[in-house]
C-alpha cells in the first residue's frame, strides 16, 4: 500500500513540475514550435512519465526512509508529539505575524528572505520548547482541569481520588490486588509503561527466582485489570533523560500530582524527601496487625539464633520477627515469653521478648 502511495505522489509531483518546467525547457531546446509537445496536457504527461521512471530507481530508498521515519515516530512518546506540534504551531504563527510586518515595509530582498528565515527559526524553537517543557505544560493543563472540575469539592475528598501510581515491588508483592478488591483504595490506579517494561524484563530473566517474581507481577496486573472494581489506566509516556525506574515514578507523581504506592523502604524515603505523596503497603500492614504491648505473654516457636549473643528468633503467623533474649538454648522448642518492647517502622515490625520462666526466676 505504501509503495502505491509513493508512486502516486511521484506521478503528481512529476505532472505538476512538468506543467511549469517543460515549456521552459522546450524554449531552451528551441523545440517550442513542435505542436504535439507545446501544450499543457503533453507537459503534464511527460513530467509524470519521467518521474514514474525515476520510481524504479528511487522507490527502495524512499521506502526505507519512510519505514525508518515510522519506527522513529513510534518510539517517541505521544506527549512529545502533541506538545512538540503545539509548540511548532505557535512558532509558525509568531513567524507569520513578524513576516507580515516586513512585507508591509516592502524592503527589497528582506521581504523575501526574512520570512523564510523566521519560519525556520521560530518553527524549530517552538518545537523544541514544546518538547522540553512538556512536563510543565502537562502539569499546568492537569491543574487547570482539576480546578475546573473539583472547585466545589472538599480538600480531603480530592486527595482520596488522586492517581495511585504503582511501582514494580508493590505489584510483585501482590497484596495491592487484595487491598483494591476490598475497596480501601480509591481513585484511579496508574500502571506506567516503564514499570510494565521492567516487569517483562524480570519475567524474561535467566534467573529462575527473578523469572518467577516477574511472572507473578504480570499475573497480579492481569488480576487488577480484570477482577478489581477500580479504574485502571496505563501511562504510555516515558522520561528518557532519567534512567532509574524509581526516579521516573517520582517524576511522574510530581507531574500528575499523583501518589506513589510502594512497599520499598528506600523509595518511601526518597518520596518523603522530595515532598511526593506516598502510600507504603507495609505501613498499612503494620497498622492492621494485632497490637502487642510490653508485658503481654505469648507462646512462640524459637526457630534460629539471633545476631547477638544468646538471642533466639521466632516468628508470628503474619511473619513478624520476635527476638527472644536468652532464647538460643530453646531453638526448636516452644516457649512462653513476655514482651519487653516493640519496634515498628516502615520496613516492618520487631518484637523483643524474654522467657517467662526467666522472669519468674527473678
Amino acid at each position: 500500500m505504501l509503495k502505491r502511495i509513493i508512486q502516486a505522489c511521484f506521478l503528481i509531483i512529476g505532472g505538476t513540475l512538468g506543467m511549469f518546467l517543460i515549456p521552459e525547457l522546450l524554449v531552451v531546446l528551441r523545440a517550442d514550435d513542435v505542436a504535439i509537445l507545446n501544450n499543457p496536457y503533453a507537459s503534464v504527461l511527460l513530467g509524470a512519465i519521467i518521474f514514474y521512471l525515476l520510481t524504479f530507481w528511487l522507490l527502495d530508498y524512499v521506502l526505507n526512509f519512510m519505514k525508518w521515519l515510522e519506527e522513529q515516530l513510534v518510539k517517541v512518546p505521544i506527549t512529545d508529539i502533541i506538545f512538540g506540534s503545539l509548540g511548532l504551531l505557535v512558532g509558525l504563527v509568531v513567524a507569520y505575524l513578524i513576516s507580515s510586518a516586513f512585507n508591509a515595509i516592502r524592503v527589497p530582498i528582506l521581504d523575501t528572505i526574512v520570512p523564510i528565515i523566521l519560519t525556520l527559526l521560530f518553527g524549530y524553537f517552538g518545537f523544541q520548547v514544546g518538547v522540553k517543557k512538556r512536563d510543565e505544560l502537562l502539569n499546568l493543563f492537569l491543574k487547570a482541569n482539576k480546578k475546573k472540575h473539583v472547585a466545589s469539592e472538599e480538600i480531603e475528598e480530592e486527595s482520596n481520588h488522586k492517581l495511585k501510581i504503582l511501582d514494580t515491588s508493590v505489584i510483585i508483592d501482590g497484596r495491592i490486588a487484595d487491598i483494591c478488591q476490598t475497596g480501601f483504595l480509591e481513585g484511579t490506579i496508574v500502571i506506567p509503561q516503564f514499570v510494565l517494561n521492567e516487569l517483562q524484563h524480570i519475567a524474561d530473566s535467566s534467573d529462575a527466582l527473578k523469572r518467577n517474581r516477574g511472572r507473578r507481577g504480570l499475573d497480579i496486573l492481569n488480576r487488577i485489570q480484570k477482577d478489581v472494581p477500580i479504574k485502571v489506566e496505563m501511562y504510555e509516556g516515558d522520561f528518557e533523560d532519567i534512567q532509574e525506574v524509581d526516579s521516573k515514578l517520582v517524576k511522574l507523581a510530581k507531574v500528575t500530582g499523583g501518589i506513589v504506592v510502594t512497599n520499598d523502604f528506600n523509595l518511601n524515603k526518597v518520596c518523603e524527601f522530595q515532598k511526593v505523596a506516598v502510600l507504603n503497603i507495609n505501613d498499612l500492614a503494620n497498622a492492621v496487625k494485632p497490637v502487642v504491648l510490653p508485658g503481654e505473654e505469648m507462646s512462640v516457636q524459637v526457630i534460629k539464633d539471633g545476631k547477638e549473643q544468646n538471642q533466639g528468633v521466632a516468628y508470628l503467623d503474619d511473619g513478624t520477627m520476635i527476638v527472644v533474649e536468652g532464647g538460643r538454648d530453646y531453638i526448636g522448642k516452644r516457649l512462653d515469653v513476655l514482651v519487653t518492647s516493640v519496634l515498628q517502622t516502615s520496613a516492618g515490625r520487631m518484637i523483643f521478648a524474654k522467657p517467662k520462666q526467666l522472669e519468674k526466676a527473678l
